[in-house]
């Protein structure tokens, strides 16, 4: 059974290690076996070869921090609310590198199991991210 402080610090670990130190080598510290990311784009894996793919395709596109807001965690279970910081050094839904600064915020949850995270979902203020890269202020907005 995973204990509430076990599943906070694993959590918090993963987000520093992997999305933001790019620790690949880290994985197996912090994935199940069974892994699943349900938030990764269709074209990829939902598995850890895709959440790899994915944070590397991303980092072509963005020097990217991200910083926990909040963290509420019960055995199993973590949901963090994140505010992400990005460069934006390549290009990204069409947009060329502008070297802008930005920021988006955005909620991830997952679901731990025998000590390893084994579900992922994520919802990430993209359109706020392009909003800002063009210039615009456009639909709707994530409070941050």
């Amino acid at each position: 059974m995973t204990t509430y402080t076990s599943t906070q610090t694993l959590v918090a670990g993963y987000i520093r290690d992997i999305w933001n130190e790019h620790r690949f080598d880290r994985l197996s510290i912090y994935l199940h076996a069974e892994f699943v990311d349900h938030s990764l784009p269709p074209a990829l894996p939902p598995d850890v070869h895709g959440l790899e793919q994915w944070i590397t395709l991303t980092g072509q596109s963005f020097e990217h921090h991200t910083f926990i807001e909040e963290q509420v965690t019960e055995p199993g279970k973590s949901i963090l609310k994140i505010r992400m910081q990005l460069r934006h050094i390549g290009q990204w839904r069409g947009i060329a590198a502008t070297g802008r600064e930005v920021t988006a915020a955005g909620y991830r949850c997952f679901r731990v199991e025998e000590g390893r995270i084994i579900e992922h979902w994520a919802l990430i203020d993209g359109n706020a991210i392009e909003n800002q890269l063009r210039e615009t202020e456009q639909g709707c907005k994530m409070q941050e």
